[in-house]
């Protein structure tokens, strides 16, 4: 592994960590809020147990998504100089305003963890929704960072150059609202699985039956919401890089010839060599509506694209079918959900309903995962898209693959810790949380 592989491995491995604690941190306080606001209204003191629960999930989160979020600022500066040097006076209004909402999210969570019984419960109430909304800016900022190295603007680049600054105009640029939009729904839709899938689990082994299920109620109903919406988001998302980012749609879809009526392609094993793709389902037409709404329309192929600016087709088509797959399952589950919940009540309570849940826990995540590869591979080889290659931005250090192998043990070992805090925190339901009035 050569230091260019080992900086960018670095990158992929914090991201891939920092992505699901910050997913569960933007999410769950607005599970909180919910629990919390039925307490408030009805008195049930189950839905105060579930709040307090759920709180003490938010803050394991809040501090490990801390600790990742400040690694991974520092890796920009220390793996990528080069682009945090011309980047920084660019992009960085999106990054200084995300410290704010950071700063008010640690603030309204401490008034609401120590609040209890402190303040008025309308208040504290407040500070519980403080908490989601400042998150929830800080996810959206920080992919308007990321849209802008998709779509770069707020600037002019001549002769080497970067001048005529606009920090406005390079945060809301062309990428950032469809980046967002599909980014927070992803968010909703891998949380609201997670925890329905493992409150499914414990009301399956009987254990604190109606704590879990009130848990799993409010999850779930957030989760399978965000995955009927999703697609819709994905497809203004699909029509976006079309436009902007041609190279990545042909890469996603293994699109080598360039052609109208394209096929939407799905699976099959890219063969970049003969430029096909083997045992693929074609469906006529159809990648030409998704891109650009018409099913006649000329979709780009990667013939066009010099091949030095072609990304890796073969990994940025599997983590995209990945993604819809995952997407999909997920929203198979919801429609089912929604139907129990309208005509079918008696699936509610039925065990293969909740297993159908447990299998679906993870799906969530692994399609944020393969979507934020699909985001970074797709834009490959550029770092900041066709202004300045991820080659050139890379330290001239050496040893980064010594640091690889450190931070891999850190964030595994980060990891380890999470998950036996959180396994404790749901086998001691009964002792710490599911009190009685």
């Amino acid at each position: 592994m050569d230091d260019f592989i080992a900086a960018r491995s670095q990158m992929a491995l914090s991201l891939g960590f920092h992505i699901i604690f910050s997913c569960i941190g933007m999410v769950m306080p607005f599970f909180m809020a919910v629990a919390h606001y039925y307490w408030l209204r009805t008195n049930n003191i189950v839905y105060k147990n579930v709040t307090k629960a759920w709180s003490k999930g938010v803050a394991i989160f809040f501090a490990t998504g801390a600790v990742s979020g400040t690694v991974l600022s520092f890796e920009l500066g220390l793996l990528w100089p080069e682009f945090m040097k011309h980047a920084g006076p660019i992009f960085g209004m999106p990054f200084s305003l995300e410290g704010t909402a950071f700063f008010i999210e640690a603030i309204a969570l401490g008034f609401f963890l120590y609040g209890w019984d402190r303040f008025n419960k309308w208040f504290h109430w407040f500070t519980g929704v403080i908490v989601g909304i400042s998150g929830l800016a800080s996810g959206i900022l920080v992919v308007a960072a990321n849209a802008w190295m998709n779509s770069p603007a707020g600037f002019d680049f001549v002769n080497g150059q970067y001048i005529n600054i606009d920090p406005i105009e390079a945060m809301f640029n062309d990428a950032w609202f469809s980046q967002a939009l599909h980014m927070t729904i992803a968010a909703f839709v891998a949380t609201g699985f997670a925890v329905a899938g493992v409150h499914a689990l414990m009301i399956l082994r009987g254990q604190n039956v109606l704590f879990h299920t009130k848990s799993f109620t409010i999850a779930a109903i957030f989760g399978c919401v965000a995955a009927i919406l999703q697609p819709l988001s994905g497809d203004i998302s699909a029509k976006d890089v079309a436009i902007r980012q041609p190279a990545k749609l042909a890469a996603m879809e293994a699109h080598f010839h360039t052609e109208k009526s394209a096929p939407l392609i799905v699976g099959g094993i890219p063969d970049e060599e003969n430029k096909k793709v083997d045992y693929a389902i074609k469906l006529p037409g159809f990648l030409s509506f998704l891109a650009h709404g018409d099913f006649t329309s000329e979709v780009t192929g990667l013939d066009k694209i010099p091949e030095e600016n072609q990304p890796p087709v073969a990994i940025t088509h599997y983590a995209f079918q990945i993604m819809v797959g995952m997407g999909m399952a997920m929203m198979l589950v919801a429609v089912l959900y929604f139907l129990a919940l309208w005509k079918k009540k008696h699936w509610l309570t039925s065990p293969w309903l909740l297993k159908l849940f447990v299998a679906a826990t993870p799906l969530g995540f692994i399609a944020v995962e393969a979507g934020w590869t699909v985001t970074e591979v797709g834009r490959q080889p550029w770092i900041i898209h066709n202004v300045m290659r991820t080659a050139d931005a890379v330290t001239p250090m050496p040893g980064i693959t010594y640091s690889f192998y450190l931070f891999s043990a850190v964030y595994v070992s980060l990891a380890v810790i999470v998950i036996f805090m959180l396994y404790r925190q749901i086998k001691m339901v009964g002792t710490l949380y599911d009190k009685p009035q």
